[in-house]
């Protein structure tokens, strides 16, 4: 019976751990898509403006250009190619779901955040709950990770080897294979959907599960390239099992 309610319990966490992060990407969504709508149009607007004068502005005018390009850039609007980009938005659901995860998990990138006052207040009231939630899941799924460690233990165990050493082999076993599934055949899948060195796939991988999160490389935001849909919830269920990887390795 203990078993069955466990196994309840965690699949009610797991449940209830990802509908708190679609709820609050389809938040994020409503309360951030249209201010975002209005900047891209200022800043096509400007680009418009600056194309037809650029010949006679002033030095000032120049400086003021630069200016607001460097504002819309670092809020992740790039002027760039034609109007049709108006209608791609940051906070489409994939990116809001990235975005939702990055926050419960503590990475913080910094390239999409909340711009409105609503989404920012949201933001607080939506850290301040799903981070304690995020760190009990992370716990639950390490858990249930670390009792595969028992059974290839017990396994060892039968099979005469001393206690020491089973724990020296479960130990070097996960590292191991953590880091081959969570750091290199990611970096491998980043060098080809991202085209950055493997060097780099593997330095954003790091900075990205030690939730350090920079935000001078992350993924699915180049300009231009073409990704696959759901190529960003892929990478948001990559980090949290990694984040439980790294929490099991830590418990071990």
């Amino acid at each position: 019976k203990a078993m069955c309610s466990g196994k309840l319990q965690t699949g009610l966490l797991v449940a209830g751990y990802f509908i708190y992060l679609l709820v609050g990407a389809a938040v994020f969504q409503v309360l951030e898509r249209a201010a975002e709508k209005q900047e891209k149009i200022a800043a096509a607007q400007m680009k418009e403006a600056f194309l037809q004068n650029f010949t006679h502005l002033t030095v000032a005018e120049m400086e003021q250009f630069m200016k607001n390009l460097t504002e819309a850039i670092q809020n992740g609007v790039y002027p760039v190619g034609n109007e049709s980009q108006i209608e791609d938005s940051n906070w489409d659901f994939s990116n809001s779901f990235f975005f939702a995860g990055t926050v419960v998990s503590t990475i913080g990138y910094g390239t999409l955040r909340p711009k409105t006052a609503g989404g920012q207040i949201f933001c607080v009231f939506f850290a301040l709950f799903g981070i304690p939630l995020n760190i009990v899941f992370l716990h639950r799924v390490g858990k249930m990770l670390s009792l595969l460690c028992k059974k290839l233990g017990k396994y060892l165990y039968e099979k005469g080897m001393r206690k020491k050493k089973i724990k020296f082999l479960t130990l070097l076993f996960f590292l191991a294979a953590g880091i081959l599934v969570f750091l290199c055949l990611p970096s491998l899948f980043f060098q080809i959907t991202e085209g950055w060195s493997y060097s780099e796939g593997i330095y954003f991988a790091f900075i990205t599960l030690s939730t350090i999160g920079f935000g001078d490389y992350v993924v699915g935001k180049q300009p231009g390239r073409n990704y696959f849909s759901y190529y960003r919830t892929l990478v948001a269920i990559w980090i949290i099992f990694g984040l439980a990887w790294i929490a099991l390795l830590f418990n071990l």
